[in-house]
């Protein structure tokens, strides 16, 4: 018989330390992405599923939690990915008709993890830009996501690029069914030229040699260099080529301080993005810390196929690399039924400080607050002085 203490595998509980350092990373982006205009949104955990599934292709399926609604008897999902559920308020709910900015701020639940050490529960935060089809909103979700990274003391950072319309101007023509497109994408990530010439030993001789081309262009910034030279001259590649210069360009003007590379052959949700994506790195880590791009179908299914861009990010995950704050200065306070000494408590809480009541029989123990002051009693007032 197991005990009844014990979580599922990649389920945790968050102790006090760790969630202040998630808290404080919460109200900081969510104060950038206020910063920027974005709005705040709270989707609920779980809906039918059809409307948290549709459009997003099958990787999202297998990591979204399935089970029957007793009222209605019809399937629900608990939300793996907040996007949809976004889209979803943008088209029905609010229904604008020019530019809207949403942000959002919760828990999220799969049903594998993504790693050996990930959670199954990602405290997932997003922006969300509809509404607007120019690359200034590609560019304004990359800059809020490198500005919210760096107010954590995050970096130095990296931005990795890509664009799935080049993969799709490829395969313009060629018949390919969803099982080999799958693999065909496998492949093209793990950089197996051997199993991708296999799959692609039917194609036409421009787009067999293309995707083969893929694997070998990752980099840094020259990579697009060698893109724009040996890829075929396909209208379509040739915009998506210039549309990822057009950010490149006003990236390092506004932070000249991030690294930037390419990996063409990474189309990590290929079925999702319709255009430019990208990935945010920390200097040493394997990961990344934010993922977004242009997902302009996302909202189709709601019958409002408006065009948007975005990213998402693990707060959890960010909590382990962020720059620690250590424990939160307080005052510690007597314990007291003093009307004068509970006012004096009330205000300088009300001003933003944490006071700390020493209950009796309690006065040696550590919590998480350090207190590095005292109120104390002196010449009939009271008095914050330092310990």
């Amino acid at each position: 018989m197991s005990s009844a203490w014990l979580l599922p595998e990649h389920i945790a509980d968050v102790l006090p330390s760790e969630a202040r350092r998630i808290e404080e990373l919460r109200r900081t982006l969510l104060d950038v992405a206020r910063s920027y205009g974005y709005e705040l949104v709270m989707p609920p955990l779980l809906e039918y599923l059809e409307s948290l599934l549709s459009g997003t292709g099958r990787a999202l399926d297998l990591r979204t939690f399935k089970l029957v609604d007793q009222l209605s008897g019809r399937t629900m999902g608990v939300r793996a990915d907040t996007t949809p559920q976004v889209a979803r308020i943008d088209a029905h709910l609010l229904n604008r008709k020019g530019v809207t900015r949403l942000c959002y701020c919760g828990p999220v639940l799969h049903t594998t993890p993504s790693g050996l050490q990930a959670t199954r529960e990602p405290l997932q935060f997003g922006a969300e830009i509809y509404g607007h089809a120019g690359l200034e909103a590609d560019l304004e979700a990359q800059e809020l996501a490198l500005e919210g990274l760096q107010r954590l003391g995050l970096g130095p950072l990296i931005l990795d690029l890509a664009d799935t319309r080049i993969v799709r101007a490829l395969l313009t023509g060629v018949p390919v069914d969803a099982v080999v497109l799958d693999q065909l994408y496998t492949a093209l990530a793990a950089k197996d030229n051997a199993v991708l010439a296999e799959l692609t030993r039917d194609f036409p001789a421009d787009s067999r040699a293309g995707l083969l081309t893929l694997t070998r262009l990752y980099g840094d910034a020259e990579v697009l260099a060698e893109a724009e030279r040996v890829l075929p001259a396909h209208p379509g590649i040739q915009a998506s080529l210039a549309d990822l210069r057009w950010l490149v360009d006003r990236i390092r003007y506004a932070h000249p301080d991030v690294r930037i590379g390419f990996d063409f052959a990474d189309l990590s949700g290929y079925a999702y993005y319709s255009g430019a994506r990208f990935a945010i790195y920390a200097a040493g880590c394997s990961d990344a810390l934010v993922r977004g791009g242009r997902y302009d179908e996302v909202g189709a299914v709601f019958g409002r196929n408006r065009p948007a861009a975005g990213f998402s990010t693990d707060l959890k995950e960010l909590a382990g690399l962020a720059r620690v704050q250590g424990t939160r200065a307080a005052i510690r306070a007597p314990w007291g039924q003093d009307e004068s000494l509970r006012q004096v408590i009330r205000r300088l809480r009300e001003q933003g400080e944490t006071v700390v009541c020493v209950l009796p029989g309690h006065e040696h123990e550590v919590q998480e607050f350090e207190c590095d002051r005292e109120l104390v009693s002196a010449n009939g007032q009271w008095a914050v002085q330092p310990l």
